[in-house]
């Protein structure tokens, strides 16, 4: 008999999914996730539905790809994407991307590769957002792989191990790309930067041979980029307080996090694939020293991520409104500079705190890109 060591962590096969897809049909929620997805239509119609798919494939376009273009057509303006083309040669990647909204990065990315006629890929999501059997069967029918989180030392090593060997077996096989976010968590200050603890971590299951390990994962930094940031006061609030002492989530925050990014307007968003990482790069990063091996490689990551994050004019307005200049001001008009301060003071008009900190804290989290891009050019 052979044991799938990866039984708990790997998406469901579709055999597993069809049981899963049963459990689903049949939960009580179902009736409410309905009513917010498909509004004014008889429930009984999603449970046949989801009772009657037989692949993670069919369950993937016919419920979660309707399921994003909804919220996306109702919680957005456009969605727009490039560098897509250079995933049409068929080898699988390693999808590393900032990451600012919990379910919807990886949502819209594989609506993207979709639309584009490119397989979609498994997903990393933590175990933390995993929180109950629903969550787990609607996830992990949807190429999700539980990333363990909130465990001992001894048990989190031996859990990355087997997420690093999943990940490279999945990706060298050519069985699937994967996506993953830069880092543990979303961005909350809006600086992207990639942990050297995640590199690290795709690193344990390599040969010992850096060059030979990395290009074997192929990885393809991703973009992406919202007009109005996901959870921008909640984020806000978070910054606030971890200013004062360590921030302890709340129980059901997860959730409520979720909830509103899914459901908080998003103006435009962008998306953007870059070159995979070229041998001659991994090459350059290997010549140095072994912790500014992992540095240097984090760095070339964050490099193309930022240098094609897409700067929208609420980015440019903070900018100019937390450093009290007119540096951009060519860039959008007085009147759209009006329309941001009267989001910032609407946001921020039922928060507890010291107003001007938080108003601070608020700007930053959308001026943040623009210096990150400035400092990239010095």
């Amino acid at each position: 008999m052979v044991i799938d060591k990866y039984k708990d962590i790997r998406p469901y096969s579709d055999e597993e999914a069809i049981a899963a897809f049963n459990r689903i049909a049949r939960h009580p929620l179902l009736t409410q996730i309905s009513a917010f997805l498909y509004p004014g239509k008889n429930p009984e119609e999603l449970r046949q539905l989801i009772a009657s798919i037989k692949s993670v494939n069919d369950f993937q376009s016919k419920v979660m790809l309707s399921a994003i273009t909804k919220i996306i057509r109702d919680t957005s303006k456009t969605l727009s994407y490039s560098g897509v083309e250079k995933l049409k040669n068929g080898r699988k990647n390693l999808f590393i991307s900032n990451h600012r909204d919990i379910m919807l990065d990886s949502g819209i990315l594989q609506a993207i590769l979709y639309h584009s006629g490119v397989e979609t890929s498994e997903m990393a999501v933590g175990d933390n957002l995993i929180t109950d059997p629903l969550m787990e069967d609607i996830a992990r029918s949807n190429k999700m792989i539980k990333v363990v989180r909130n465990t001992n030392p001894r048990e989190f090593y031996n859990s990355s191990a087997l997420l690093s060997e999943y990940i490279r077996g999945s990706i060298s096989a050519q069985s699937s790309s994967v996506w993953i976010a830069q880092k543990n968590g979303r961005t909350k200050d809006g600086i992207d930067a990639t942990e050297q603890g995640l590199l690290k971590m795709f690193d344990m299951s390599g040969s010992g041979d850096f060059c030979k390990d990395f290009d074997e994962l192929s990885i393809v930094p991703v973009s992406l980029s919202y007009e109005f940031e996901p959870c921008d006061i909640l984020k806000t609030k978070e910054l606030y307080i971890s200013r004062r002492r360590k921030y302890v989530k709340s129980e059901g925050e997860d959730l409520n996090s979720i909830l509103t990014g899914i459901m908080q307007f998003k103006g435009n968003i962008h998306f953007n694939f870059c070159e995979p990482l070229s041998a001659s790069e991994i090459k350059s990063c290997s010549e140095l020293e072994k912790n500014e091996k992992y540095k240097s490689l984090a760095e070339l990551i964050d490099n193309k991520i930022v240098s094609t994050y897409h700067l929208w004019k609420n980015n440019y307005i903070a900018y100019d409104l937390l450093y009290s200049s007119d540096k951009y001001n060519d860039l959008y008009t007085p009147d759209e500079r009006d329309k941001f301060i009267s989001y910032v003071t609407y946001k921020l008009s039922d928060v507890e705190g010291n107003p001007k900190e938080m108003e601070e804290i608020f700007l930053s989290v959308y001026a943040n890109p623009v210096l990150s891009k400035e400092k990239l050019s010095e």
